[in-house]
């Protein structure tokens, strides 16, 4: 008989943070592939909340800080492999601006939550556009990058 603990899908809500043409998003690595990744900040949504109330709950506990202008983006469903398992998620994807505006000036933000840490940091959208830099959940992320005539 197959076991089946981790073949289930799973309910995220992410916020899309953007500073001009940087993203702050959560630093990993997969060791099995190789892959260094940057991923939009959140985390799954938690049984009778609603995906507003999911989001703006997690960048509180991973950010400490509130969300301004919060809008609804799109559902992604994201299929992928992680150090060698396969994941299915379905994500609610929201944008918005943080209230505590300190946090635009640091350069990284160490994040500990749930016997897990990693460190946020800024990317350019521009690197997530060219290939350069990778954003997960995969996205057309295009859209916020400024077009410039230099």
């Amino acid at each position: 008989m197959e076991n089946k603990t981790n073949n289930r899908i799973r309910i995220k809500v992410m916020c899309f943070v953007t500073d001009g043409d940087r993203v702050l998003a959560g630093h990993g690595r997969d060791n099995v592939k190789g892959e260094d990744f940057y991923r939009v900040l959140g985390g799954s949504m938690q049984f009778g909340e609603t995906s507003e109330e999911g989001v703006r709950r997690e960048i509180r506990e991973e950010l400490n800080s509130e969300i301004e202008d919060l809008k609804f983006l799109d559902i992604v469903e994201n299929t992928f492999v992680y150090k060698g398992k396969p994941g299915h998620e379905i994500i609610f994807l929201f944008q918005g601006t943080l209230a505590d505006k300190e946090i635009y000036k640091k350069a990284k933000i160490h994040i500990a939550e749930e016997g897990y840490e990693f460190d946020a940091e800024w990317v350019s959208l521009k690197d997530v556009s060219e290939g350069t830099a990778r954003l997960y959940p995969e996205y057309d992320y295009s859209k916020f990058v400024k077009r410039t005539n230099k």
